[in-house]
């Protein structure tokens, strides 16, 4: 492998000793590892032990003119394969989110055009709190991976979520991003994303919570890998995940119609989108009007079942369906994965706070014709992308 360089920024946080580890676990890896240390971070940790470990001057002040003359976070913005923030504040959270740019680290991180990987860590409740998530959202929207912290006991003498990550998990993060795989090449990959809308009249329809965004990360990450992804696309505000060819489609049966079309010249089908069961029996031509109406009734009639359709047709593709439950994960799921004829199954519970439905995160258990459960634990849904490609096609 080429030697790749990493940007370590490092934080004001109590984790900031741990910023030593990463980067001699860089460095041990083979990549050259360049450090930024906020004053804050400074507080926590000395700039000499992380020169001592990265061979390379740390950078703490804007206005250094120790070091040769060079716009300094320019060439530290183009130098990155990857800028990694670890440990992350909720402090450099906010200013990033904001696009503020008062110190060398979010100066530069607004200056490169690296994939950026944040590992934040934090008292819990800071964590928690809407104006962090709300950072993290944005900043995700933007292209930024996070390695989530863990739960434990805080420096503080809390439990709860907010240390940093192990060590291990941040480096091999890193190492995916600088070496990302490209075992997909050549195949032809399908996937569904979003809910559908299914008409009533001309300005109603009936829909589903999902935002698309576990498709949207599957169809990224196997483009990345190399495929030739074909995003098939309900609703959704989502932007197309780049190398991926989106069709837009807007019912169930529109959404069968461009699946159908497609499926014998794919490799493998993952249908991750939630199109409607039922739609409408009748559309009414015009708005239906409230009127003296003390109730109104609509007879709902099934869709086609995608799944079952195209688990019928396959010869040689795989298939990997979703399962969104309330109640009885393990049954429900077991029962599509043999009715539908799948080849795997991802089922998770939707009824849990902050996980599948329009969250960040998502956990499920995968299901297989053959073999054993697996738990995929909760993680990011663009990594949860990579762990499902990972055994769909191993």
């Amino acid at each position: 492998m080429s030697k790749k360089a990493v940007v370590l920024g490092v934080t004001g946080s109590i984790a900031a000793f741990k910023a030593c580890d990463i980067a001699s676990g860089l460095k041990k890896r083979g990549v050259d590892v360049f450090c930024i240390l906020t004053k804050s971070g400074a507080e926590f940790i000395t700039p000499l032990s992380l020169e001592a470990l990265s061979n390379h001057p740390v950078v703490t002040d804007m206005f250094n003119r120790e070091s040769p003359w060079e716009i300094e976070h320019i060439a530290l913005a183009k130098r990155a394969d990857v800028f990694l923030v670890a440990p992350a504040s909720a402090n450099f959270l906010a200013k990033a989110a904001m696009g503020i740019a008062d110190d060398m680290l979010t100066t530069t991180i607004l200056a490169t055009r690296a994939p950026i990987l944040i590992a934040p860590a934090m008292n819990t409740q800071m964590y928690l709190h809407e104006a962090t998530q709300a950072n993290m959202k944005t900043l995700r929207e933007r292209g930024c991976r996070f390695v989530e912290p863990a739960t434990g006991l805080l420096a503080c003498g809390d439990v709860g979520k907010g240390n940093l990550a192990s060590v291990e998990d941040i480096v091999e993060a890193t190492m995916a991003l600088l070496y990302p795989k490209r075992d997909l090449e050549g195949k032809r990959i399908l996937v569904s994303a979003g809910p559908t809308r299914e008409s009533l009249d001309p300005v109603r329809y009936l829909t589903n919570r999902s935002s698309g965004k576990m498709g949207y990360a599957i169809a990224e990450a196997a483009a990345e890998r190399g495929a030739l992804v074909t995003l098939v696309s309900g609703p959704t505000d989502l932007s197309v995940p780049n190398g991926a060819e989106r069709v837009d489609v807007t019912s169930s049966g529109d959404m069968f119609s461009a699946i159908d079309s497609r499926f014998d010249c794919c490799d493998a089908l993952v249908m991750a989108a939630a199109p409607a069961d039922f739609t409408p029996e009748t559309v009414s031509a015009q708005k239906i009007k409230k009127g003296s109406r003390e109730s109104l009734d609509i007879t709902l009639k099934p869709t086609r079942d995608i799944l079952a359709a195209m688990g019928l047709k396959k010869s040689g593709q795989r298939i990997l369906g979703f399962a969104a439950e309330t109640e009885n994960l393990a049954e429900n799921a077991r029962a599509k994965l043999e009715k539908k004829n799948l080849d795997m199954i991802a089922a998770n519970d939707v009824s849990k706070e902050n996980l599948g439905f329009g969250a960040e995160q998502n956990a499920v258990t995968l299901y297989r014709r053959g073999g054993e459960a697996a738990e995929s634990g909760v993680m990011e849904k663009r990594a949860l992308a990579d762990w499902l490609l990972d055994r769909l096609f191993e």
